[in-house]
């Protein structure tokens, strides 16, 4: 179901620019007031159980729910992320692992939110993954995905002075939201927005969705 080869290339890419990631995109919560808003949202739909960021990075938007009072588990493909993000908010919980293979219990998390994760897998891994964020949700569990708009695919060989190899692939809303469906989800928000300047200027998309 998934190019192994890819992936690691994902994690390699990752892995070298951690450091620096952090550093720069660590803090991005306090000026993406809609990511709050919605994560505000996400937080609420759990009730007091346990929320998932998949793809968690150096771990600040799980951090976000778990210094709330709220039991987070962050997941993310990169080791050097991980190990990050363990660092910073030991208040939540992080495992290493795959989008396609996640490391959870079936139906562990009460909402998720996968956030910029989606866009690293092919077309093709897009319905598995679903599959598996269906898998480790509690039914009628809330899911929250973004993803930058658009049809095409970003090849980056250089990332802040560090070599890597890795595809963003960008993505329609009603594509995701039409797959998302397919993977028994029922989609019960749709949200555009343009970029902050503080951010890569690309138009984002958002989609709330709930578990069947």
């Amino acid at each position: 179901m998934t190019n192994s080869a890819d992936h690691g290339r994902v994690r390699a890419s990752y892995d070298v620019v951690a450091e620096e990631y952090r550093e720069r995109v660590g803090g991005e919560l306090a000026f993406k007031a809609v990511d709050r808003g919605l994560l505000g949202v996400v937080v609420e739909a759990a009730a007091g159980g346990v929320v998932a960021d998949l793809g968690c990075g150096p771990g600040h938007v799980t951090g976000w729910p778990a210094e709330r009072g709220v039991k987070a588990v962050g997941v993310d493909l990169s080791p050097a992320m991980v190990e990050l993000a363990r660092r910073d908010h030991p208040e939540a919980e992080f495992r290493e692992g795959d989008l396609l293979r996640l490391p959870a219990s079936d139906g562990e998390f009460d909402a998720a939110v996968a956030l910029y994760s989606v866009i690293h897998l092919e077309p093709a891994e897009l319905s598995p993954a679903f599959a598996e964020l269906r898998r480790v949700l509690r039914p009628s569990g809330t899911l929250l995905v973004s993803f930058h708009l658009g049809t095409e695919v970003r090849r980056m060989d250089e990332w802040w002075g560090h070599r890597v190899d890795v595809d963003f692939h960008f993505l329609e809303l009603e594509t995701v939201a039409g797959l998302l469906a397919e993977a028994g989800f029922t989609v019960d928000a749709r949200l555009e927005r343009g970029p902050y300047p503080e951010e890569a200027q690309t138009h984002r998309g958002y989609l709330l969705a709930r578990r069947g």
